[in-house]
């Protein structure tokens, strides 16, 4: 290898290698010093577990303490949320006090870059116990005040997060029941409006009284035959007595007239033979013959009453024992008559009736079931109510799932990032490998004749001697001024242009940022927050 050949290619081609590495050194020292620092707060939070137990009373909130964290950092990560958060806490406010005015998209997405939440612990893995659910959060700016202000603000603003969800799911869930009560009660009470309704209008008709109106049918199926045979043997005997009649008036006897005393006659003499033996012997102002005397003249009454009716036909003249006998069989045939008419309605009635229990039986079976499925819907409602109320008071007292501060955010004492060092030795670094790598391009793209070995196997023939290229001393200085011109120029210019391109069109970090996301380099740049013009 001809060390002396590649050393005078380097030196002849040090203008390119020297530019390379006063842009990278410019670029980086220039980034080193202009990025501003970045300070991140951190706070540590705790998602405790249930402080009474499930078996005792449980939280109607079930939601689990990874999935409660992402709700929460979703609603904290909302535009709303974001926008008010930095203007509350001026974000982007500059070192006069000024508010630079920016996007609000661009606002948002840079809000949620700087914002952190992680999660960590909690999982149930087979192989271990349980471990705690903690949870990080952090905050980047550019002032450690700021970083610890909006970091504990965060904080804050996941804590009422996780009370609120949790008083709110509880409170609705008390208020759901509360309602299913209210509505299941109403239609309970619908529901027996209803049967009440249904059995009083078929309250003869019931499947539970269908016994007794069997009985009923048959015992009056059982009289209904009685009265037949009484009435049957009443036509016998007045058949016969009109048979005798009949038989006496061809024979030529006479009827008399009947002189059979009444039940009230006979007690009518009774109570004047004693009032007789008691005048005998009692003054006709004692208690008793004037109580005697009363019952006299009342029972008189009712006899002479008698006599002027009983016994007497329609023309007037007295009735005879024949007579009598046969009016008194009229009357008892009436009275059966009437009687059977009466058995027969109710048997009508009775066996309507009975024909329509297996109907009604259904009917009613439908409505008694759908108001003990009802009746069964409401008692749950009622327990779950019961215990809905349990817990909207265990959340309302924190003595459910909660999430508590183990380490509040202070203020950082140096910044996290960037790394000047690293970014300013990779600017250097950079430029020399790219120096390098430019030499090495224009060395293999050059395919010019530069040694004696070269003409020899480019022409076939053997050199005597070779002559080197000699410059003029114009040439050599117009070559140099040139150089350290453009090598001078690009010293002062690159970061010149930086410093204009960071305070007059867009932060250098917002640029680095939107070209590493554009080529797909995101992951490979450090991020830092906006800085404030």
């Amino acid at each position: 290898m001809d060390l002396r050949f590649y050393l005078s290619l380097f030196l002849r081609r040090l203008h390119w290698f020297l530019l390379f590495v006063i842009i990278g050194s410019a670029i980086g020292l220039t980034l080193a010093k202009v990025l501003p620092p970045v300070y991140v707060a951190n706070a540590r939070l705790l998602i405790e577990s249930e402080q009474i137990p499930d078996s005792l009373a449980a939280s109607t909130v079930q939601t689990e303490a990874t999935e409660q964290m992402e709700i929460i950092q979703q609603r904290i990560l909302t535009r709303d949320t974001l926008l008010d958060l930095a203007n509350r806490f001026d974000v982007y406010a500059a070192d006069d006090g000024t508010i630079q005015r920016r996007d609000a998209a661009t606002i948002v997405e840079d809000m949620r870059r700087r914002i952190t939440i992680e999660t960590t612990g909690g999982a149930s893995t087979s192989r271990g116990p349980v471990r705690a659910t903690l949870v990080n959060v952090s905050f980047s700016a550019a002032t450690a005040d700021m970083a610890a202000a909006v970091t504990n603000e965060l904080v804050t603003q996941i804590l009422r997060q996780d009370v609120s969800m949790r008083t709110g799911s509880a409170r609705q869930t008390l208020e759901f029941f509360e309602q299913e009560v209210t509505r299941l009660d109403s239609e309970l009470s619908t529901r027996g409006s209803e049967i009440l309704a249904f059995q009083e209008a078929n309250q003869e008709a019931l499947p539970d009284s269908l016994d007794f109106r069997r009985s009923q049918q048959t015992a009056n199926q059982e009289r209904l035959l009685q009265l037949n045979r009484d009435e049957a043997s009443l036509r016998d005997r007045r058949n016969s007595l009109v048979s005798l009649r009949e038989a006496a008036q061809a024979s030529g006897v006479t009827e008399t007239p009947t002189s059979q005393q009444t039940s009230e006659q006979q007690q009518l003499q009774s109570l004047r033979e004693q009032l007789s033996n008691s005048l005998a012997i009692l003054s006709p102002e004692n208690p008793k013959i004037r109580m005697l005397q009363s019952q006299v003249d009342s029972l008189a009454v009712i006899v002479e009453q008698q006599q002027s009716q009983a016994g007497v036909s329609q023309d007037g003249s007295p009735l005879s024992s024949f007579d009598l006998q046969l009016a008194e069989i009229d009357a008892q045939l009436k009275f059966l008559s009437d009687q059977k008419t009466q058995v027969e309605k109710e048997l009508t009635n009775l066996k309507t009736s009975i024909e329509a229990t297996p109907g009604n039986a259904i009917s009613l079976d439908t409505l008694q079931r759908d108001y003990a499925n009802v009746r069964a819907q409401y008692d749950q409602a009622v327990a779950n109510k019961a215990r809905a109320e349990t817990g909207d008071v265990i959340e309302t007292l924190s003595k459910g799932q909660r999430i508590s501060v183990i380490e509040q955010a202070v203020k950082p004492s140096e910044p996290e990032k960037p790394n000047r060092p690293v970014i300013a030795l990779a600017g250097v670094g950079g430029g020399l490998v790219m120096g390098l790598a430019m030499i090495v391009l224009l060395e293999v793209l050059n395919k010019g004749i530069r040694r004696p070995g070269d003409l020899t196997k480019a022409l076939g023939i053997t050199t005597f001697a070779t002559l080197p290229y000699f410059r003029t001393r114009e040439e050599i200085w117009r070559r140099r001024t040139i150089m350290y011109g453009v090598l001078g120029g690009l010293l002062v210019g690159i970061p010149v242009t930086l410093w204009a391109i960071d305070n007059f069109y867009m932060p250098l970090d917002l640029l680095l940022n939107s070209i590493s996301r554009r080529i797909g380099l995101a992951s490979l740049i450090v991020n830092v927050p906006l800085a404030a013009a």
